[in-house]
């Protein structure tokens, strides 16, 4: 009996397998697609019900996902590899998305802003990114320069303008994101950018915009007209026809000017 039900378990694992590499994972369900990741930590149980549990815990395949280690680990089924092994995934997508974004030049604010947003997939918890240009629109930098929230801006600043002075930015614009999904901008989020601002215009440096991040929304302090209202910006970056957001048909060949 051991043994038939150790053969059905093996042929249900190879079906699965053989439905991915068939179709990758195209008309699974979200407790398969978890199945099929745990068959990689958990080699030698049936890994259904423990999928199952996760999806009942937690509410959804992201959910599990974006869960944190101590809480996966309470799952019946759920050890420390299999917690780190689902952890893993959104990290490696975000640097996925990092690596393949060959985009060297930026035509207009939402292309910065997509650019922004590959920082931040998957977060737990409240980052602060910056992204530098050149004269040109050419990307100079683009990373996470601190862990936490707006209220720590005066902890931030000083590494954020030493950034833009080592990379000799032009342009600047600021991200951050709210784990809690809350896209409204915080009066000490606007207080930031402010004190921002101020600080890289002491360096010859423009805050072209501040951009907050909630899961699958953002919200663009400068698209939402607010950059105008706190009497931050030394010049209008809107118009497409000059730096920093001219229009590039082919981001390899030069201005003639």
């Amino acid at each position: 009996m051991a043994g038939d039900s150790k053969n059905l378990h093996a042929g249900h694992r190879q079906r699965l397998r053989d439905r991915y590499r068939k179709n990758g994972l195209d008309g699974f369900a979200e407790h398969e697609v978890l199945e099929l990741l745990l068959f990689y930590s958990i080699p030698y149980q049936d890994t259904n019900p423990i999928a199952h549990r996760l999806i009942d815990r937690f509410g959804s395949l992201a959910d599990v996902l974006d869960a944190p280690v101590e809480e996966l680990v309470k799952v019946k089924g759920v050890g420390e590899n299999t917690a780190l092994l689902l952890k893993l995934l959104p990290d490696a997508y975000r640097r996925y998305l990092r690596s393949s974004q060959t985009q060297s030049r930026f035509a207009g604010p939402q292309d910065a802003i997509d650019y922004l947003r590959t920082l931040f997939v998957g977060r737990q918890h409240e980052y602060v990114g910056l992204l530098l240009l050149d004269s040109r629109s050419h990307l100079l930098f683009c990373d996470m320069i601190d862990e936490g929230t707006a209220i720590t801006a005066n902890i931030y600043i000083k590494r954020l303008v030493q950034k833009a002075v080592q990379y000799d930015a032009v342009y600047a614009y600021l991200a951050h994101n709210h784990p809690s999904g809350d896209l409204l901008p915080s009066r000490q989020d606007l207080e930031a950018t402010r004190e921002v601002a101020a600080a890289l215009k002491n360096v010859e440096v423009m805050l072209v915009d501040h951009v907050i991040f909630a899961g699958n929304d953002y919200v663009s302090l400068y698209q939402s007209g607010l950059l105008r209202r706190l009497d931050v910006l030394s010049e209008e970056p809107a118009d497409l026809s000059s730096p920093p957001f001219r229009r590039v048909a082919n981001p390899d060949q030069e201005d003639d000017d």
